[in-house]
C-alpha cells in the first residue's frame, strides 16, 4: 500500500488545506459569522486528507465509498462556503478563485481514484448504499 502522504489525491488535499488556511486567516476576528465559516472551511479542507487516508487503509468497497462520499461532501461544502464568504462581506476574496481551481483539480483526481475501487470486494451493506449493482442479500454470495 502506498503511504497516504505520497498519494496524489492526499497531496492535492494538502494543497487545498494550506490554501484554505491562508485565506481564512484573513477573516476578521470580530466577525462571528465569518469565524463560523472559517471553522467549517478548515474542517472541510482537513476532511480531504483524513478521508483519503481512511479509504486508502480500507480494502473493502463499501468503506472506500463511504469515505469517498464524505470527501465529496466536504469539497462541495468548501465551495459553497467560498460563496458564503463573499455573500457575507468577506473583503479578501482575491484568492477564492485559486481555491476553487484547486478543488476542481482535486475533483479530477478524485474521479480517477474512485474509478479504481473494486466493487466486487465488498461485504453486504445493510444500509443498501454501497452494494454492487444487481446484487441481492438473499442470493448465494449475494448475487441474484
Amino acid at each position: 500500500m502506498q503511504q497516504p502522504d505520497q498519494h496524489p489525491l492526499y497531496r492535492k488535499g494538502e494543497e487545498v488545506y494550506h490554501l484554505t488556511s491562508s485565506i481564512v486567516d484573513l477573516v476578521p476576528e470580530d466577525d462571528t459569522l465569518l469565524q463560523h465559516l472559517r471553522e467549517f472551511m478548515l474542517q472541510d479542507a482537513a476532511q480531504l486528507m483524513v478521508n483519503v487516508t481512511s479509504a486508502l487503509g480500507a480494502d473493502l468497497y463499501d468503506t472506500q465509498m463511504e469515505n469517498a462520499v464524505l470527501i465529496r461532501k466536504a469539497a462541495r461544502d468548501l465551495l459553497t462556503n467560498c460563496t458564503a464568504l463573499d455573500m457575507y462581506g468577506f473583503k479578501d476574496t482575491t484568492y477564492l478563485p485559486l481555491l476553487r481551481k484547486a478543488i476542481e483539480e482535486y475533483r479530477v483526481l478524485f474521479v480517477e481514484w474512485v474509478a479504481g475501487f473494486d466493487p466486487w470486494n465488498y461485504v453486504w451493506d445493510e444500509w443498501g448504499l454501497f452494494n454492487p449493482p444487481g446484487t441481492s442479500q438473499s442470493g448465494p454470495d449475494n448475487i441474484p
